[in-house]
Parts: C-alpha cells; structure tokens; sequence
C-alpha cells in the first residue's frame, strides 16, 4: 500500500482522533510520520533515562512521558484521557506486560479507545526448521524472549474479552528500515555473512509495519468489525541472512563479506539464539483481511530503496 492510497482512503476519519503510543521507539515514529498532517494528537512513552522527568516533554510534535515499565508512570493515566487508539511495543518482563501490570486501570477506563494494537514477534512460533507458518499454527515457543510474547498476547487477549476493547496482536519478523539494515552494516564495514545450512528468515521493512498499523486503525475508526486479531506483518520471501547482505553489497559495489561458519563465528549470545530459530511465515491474512499491498514485499526492494537514498 502505497501512502498516497492509504491518505485517499481514510482520510474523512483522520481529524481529532488521539493516538497514545506505550513506547515511542522505531515502529511508533514510523506510525506517527505516516499520520503526520491528518490532524492526529500522538502522546508516546520513554524510559526517561536522560530526562529523568515525570513529563518528557515534545519532540517534534510528538508529547512524550515518562514510563520505565518497573513502576506506574506518574502522567500516564492522564495522558491516557481522550485517547482513541494505543498502540503497545513495549516488551514483557519476566513478570508479564508492563503496561497491564502498572496501567489496564487506566486503559480499561478509557472509554473513547476504538483500539489497541499489540506488536509482538513471530518467535511465538518456535523452531519448524524451516517449515511453514501461518495465524493457525500453534504456539511454541523455544525461548525465553518467546514464551513471555506469547503470555503477553494471552494477557492482551483477556483484556480485550474482559473491557470489550478491540484488540489486535501483529507479530514482526526482524525489521529494518532507514538506519537499521544491511545497507548500514555493509557501508560501516561490520556486516557480516554468518552461514548456517537451511536457515531463513523472513523481514518487514518499518514503512510497511507503519501502513499496517494506519490500516488497521483506520478500519476500527469506521467500525468495521474484524474478522481476525492477530496477525503475520512480514514480508513475502523467506531467505538466508548471507544472501540478503550479499545483495545489500552488490547494490553498493562492495566486496561481498566471506561466508563465516555459524557453528565456529564469534556471535553474542542473543545474536546466537535468533539463529536456534528457522521457519517461513505466510502473510496471506494481512493481505485479505487488512487488504494490504506490501510497499516492499522482498528485501531486495526495501534494499533497492536505502541504497539509492544512501547514495543519494
């Protein structure tokens, strides 16, 4: 979905709706770009870390407040007041989510809200070995980062059922975008071509989990009921890592990192574990249901369009 199609049509319900986003990181700002001119209010959270204020501030029109997850924050609920649609990308701790385990009140008394979205991740799937997956499959998680998404989406789910609020889970594959992809690493010289027999992963450039939001947003603004709450956001070609900053070099006519070995590669335990993972995911119900056009549905386009704003 281009964003030329997506103003045309839903432009009539833009104005005077309030957008509040717990954590305001990658994926909320994309989101707030693509509403940017349509008369939105958007209030995010930070952690706070530099500020240290219960109030942030502005940032670029954006109101920020301050929430580090381990306490309520002070001007959260009235921040809250008037909202429409909220949108959660805050990850779960060991003692669930902290938005309902400091905020659900709040959230729960919030009687304008149409919506709320949940970004969670499609390593609630666990390890196929690179079989094929869609909304239907069953939960398995093998990690620890999994099984807290997974309960996460539990939790979400019970507080739609029990508020009678919209709630909608979108599971991300690695994301990448301006700044975060294999263009910057091959340019800075740190890519690296980690190779393990029959891994894949799928991505989604950030632009494309932004217009998905807007979409599903806008559909619960009009009141369309939803035929489904959860959902795959990825791209449409499962693929080697190795090949993917292959590409990424060839665009930028650099040499192309050697093949490391996954079993013998220095690796950071975290980075070793995205690796414990292989699966292909089907996208078929983001398309139908939300009718959405990826604006980059392979890496090789997303690629295609930071290299050239790169060498521009």
């Amino acid at each position: 979905m281009d964003e030329g199609h997506f103003v045309m049509s839903t432009s009539r319900i833009w104005t005077g709706d309030k957008l509040f986003c717990f954590g305001f990181g990658y994926c909320a700002a994309e989101l707030a770009r693509q509403l940017a001119g349509h008369c939105w209010s958007i209030v995010g959270t930070r952690r706070g870390d530099q500020g240290g204020a219960a109030a942030i501030g502005d940032a670029g029109g954006i109101a920020l407040t301050q929430f580090a997850g381990n306490s309520a924050g002070a001007q959260v609920g009235t921040a809250l007041t008037g909202a429409t649609h909220v949108l959660v990308s805050i990850p779960p701790g060991a003692d669930g989510d902290p938005v309902l385990l400091w905020h659900a009140d709040d959230l729960a008394g919030c009687a304008d809200v149409k919506w709320i979205g949940y970004l969670s991740t499609i390593g609630v799937y666990g390890d196929t070995g690179g079989g094929w997956v869609d909304e239907t499959s069953p939960i398995n998680p093998g990690s620890e980062r999994g099984r807290r998404r997974a309960q996460a989406e539990a939790e979400w789910q019970a507080f739609g059922q029990r508020t009678g609020k919209r709630v909608e889970i979108f599971r991300l594959p690695g994301i990448y975008g301006p700044g975060r992809s294999a263009i910057d690493t091959v340019k800075a010289g740190t890519a690296r071509r980690v190779v393990k027999p029959g891994q894949v992963f799928n991505r989604i450039h950030v632009a494309d989990i932004g217009a998905t939001l807007a979409r599903a947003m806008a559909l619960a603004a009009e009141g369309r009921s939803p035929e489904h709450t959860v959902y795959n956001v990825t791209d449409d070609e499962p693929a080697p890592p190795q090949d993917v900053v292959a590409f990424a070099a060839e665009l930028l006519g650099y040499p192309v990192p050697p093949d490391q070995p996954f079993e013998t590669a220095a690796m950071s335990a975290m980075g070793r574990s995205f690796y414990g993972e292989s699966k292909r995911v089907r996208n078929c119900r983001l398309k139908a249901a939300l009718e959405i056009t990826l604006r980059f549905p392979t890496y090789r386009e997303g690629l295609r369009a930071l290299a050239a704003q790169a060498c521009g």
